[in-house]
């Protein structure tokens, strides 16, 4: 573990917030680091940004411990365990990235990338509402085409990321679509891409204690997500029979989704 200056926080919105670290690091997106905070524990988060000694952690408020992250400023330090797993493989010249929710958060740094290496990028996210969007202006600056798509029409068009989706399909021809999101929706992707021929890669989530593939609790369909993934390809989640139906709790307990 190495302990990181935090040299600023960013607000993206009311409930999500970039800590920008004091961190030399080289990672790929899709990757994920354990975040150590001192005098609590530790948690995973996916990578949202590494460039030039710096490492970018986006966390949604949603417990007692990213509500601590949240409350942290310049200059306090946290603890980082990583880079671990595999990230997104890019693929072909023309991409559509989907994320919906907290799943951007890896997202803007896949989309950087990307656009950096010249690729055509067509960037599809989704919140309930305007105000939960974020890393939109981001991915606009990167040079990305961006369709939002909002529950409640506050924003781009109403309605859902996946229907936005089979849209661009029927219109483009895309050599990779990337997502990161709610489950179900991530699911809805993979199946569209499985119709239509399109490679899809798909960054999932598990509960995760060690980081590295020996504690067993983020297991699924005989895989650990923090040692074979958390990115995997469409085809290997087809296959599996835990994706969008079952998880398991902090005690590793089974779960119907």
């Amino acid at each position: 573990m190495r302990m990181a200056k935090i040299l600023e926080v960013r607000e993206e919105n009311p409930r999500i917030k970039t800590l920008i670290l004091e961190l030399g690091m080289k990672a790929v997106p899709g990757q994920f680091a354990m975040v150590w905070v001192p005098g609590m524990n530790e948690k995973p988060f996916s990578l949202s940004g590494c460039v030039e000694g710096k490492a970018w952690v986006t966390v949604a408020k949603v417990g007692a411990f990213s509500e601590r992250l949240h409350q942290m400023k310049a200059g306090e330090q946290v603890g980082i365990r990583g880079p671990f797993g595999n990230g997104f493989k890019m693929k072909g010249e023309k991409v559509a990235v989907v994320g919906g929710g907290c799943g951007s958060a890896p997202l803007g740094f896949l989309v950087d990338e990307l656009r950096k290496a010249g690729k055509k990028v067509d960037f599809v996210v989704g919140a309930k509402t305007k105000g939960e969007l974020f890393f939109v202006e981001r991915a606009r600056n990167a040079g990305a085409e961006v369709v939002v798509c909002t529950d409640d029409g506050s924003d781009g068009r109403k309605g859902f990321t996946t229907d936005a989706l089979a849209e661009l399909l029927g219109k483009e021809k895309l050599d990779c679509v990337y997502t990161c999101g709610p489950e179900m929706m991530m699911k809805k992707v993979v199946g569209i891409c499985g119709e239509k021929g399109v490679e899809c890669q798909a960054s999932l989530e598990r509960f995760m204690k060690c980081g590295f593939g020996v504690c067993g609790q983020c297991a699924i369909d005989g895989m650990l997500v923090c040692r074979d993934g958390p990115v995997f390809d469409g085809k290997k989640i087809a296959k599996m029979k835990e994706f969008g139906s079952l998880r398991r709790d902090a005690c590793g307990k089974e779960m119907r989704s």
